[in-house]
């Protein structure tokens, strides 16, 4: 570099911080105070952006070897652990980054590439929103969404699912007609808590048969309506239709051949109930 050209730069950097850097009245230049101050400074971000090229590469190699899932906060609890589980002997092992979110929120990061999988409810032998968007899924298991209540709810009282959930949009899907004979007296976006709440008696809830399982069997809960109000579901495992590394090819692959030996299983096992009218609503 030329003395003129390096003269001009070293101006231009002055003007960006806005002081001298060089004492120029003497032969030769000698730093100022404020140069002085920045030279160490200069050497400590010239020494980073070394490291940079590096540190860039470390990260995209760790990236590579990271599965990003997300899934939906009931699954995250209920059904991910054990699935995870059951794929370890097929699959080999590495570290798994897990984001548990509502529905809308996990499409997202699917959609911006921030994860690579999508684990979530739909609706049982239908196109979910991501099924109608062309998003590559395999069923990996089953549930059956049940509206629960304890003998002593109000009648016509419904605890409901926020409009980000996933289970929520499933239940308004099938029985829209149903839903505007109730009244909702909650609304939120855990399952869990609206189990919580359905416990407490304030209402009933349609929730995971997998949630609910053992409450229903202790009595604690009771399945309310008729049997046309037990909504059978799919648990979905969704890709990103891109080209992955092969690690998280290698997941997909597996991920399907555990589905098609656990085919003849795959349905969860349903606790028979006998069917119950649905109890009068005052003022319906």
């Amino acid at each position: 570099m030329t003395q003129p050209a390096f003269s001009r730069r070293i101006r231009a950097l002055e003007e960006w911080l806005g002081v001298e850097l060089f004492d120029r009245s003497s032969q030769p230049a000698r730093l100022t105070t404020a140069g002085e101050w920045f030279r160490p400074q200069a050497e400590e971000l010239m020494a980073r952006v070394a490291r940079v090229p590096a540190e860039a590469r470390a990260v995209a190699a760790a990236g590579a070897g990271t599965l990003r899932l997300a899934a939906t906060h009931a699954l995250s609890f209920t059904f991910v652990p054990g699935w995870l589980q059951a794929l370890e002997p097929h699959t080999r092992q590495g570290p798994i980054r897990l984001a548990s979110d509502v529905l809308q929120r996990c499409e997202s990061l699917l959609q911006q590439r921030q994860v690579q999988f999508v684990i979530a409810h739909a609706p049982a032998g239908a196109a979910g929103a991501l099924d109608a968007a062309g998003v590559p899924s395999l069923a990996i298991g089953s549930d059956m969404l049940l509206p629960v209540a304890t003998a002593q709810a109000p009648a016509g009282a419904l605890l409901g699912f926020s409009d980000e959930s996933g289970l929520g949009r499933i239940v308004r899907q099938a029985l829209a007609t149903e839903l505007a004979g109730l009244h909702t007296v909650f609304t939120a976006h855990l399952a869990s808590v609206l189990k919580g709440m359905a416990l407490e008696g304030r209402g009933m809830a349609w929730l995971p048969q997998t949630l609910v399982r053992d409450e229903l069997a202790a009595g604690r809960l009771q399945v309310q309506g008729p049997a046309h109000w037990r909504i059978a579901v799919e648990v979905r495992l969704y890709r990103d239709p891109a080209a992955l590394g092969p690690y998280a090819e290698a997941f997909w692959a597996a991920a399907g051949a555990l589905a098609r030996a656990s085919a003849g299983s795959l349905r969860e096992p349903t606790l028979h109930f006998p069917a119950r009218a649905p109890r009068h609503v005052p003022g319906s």
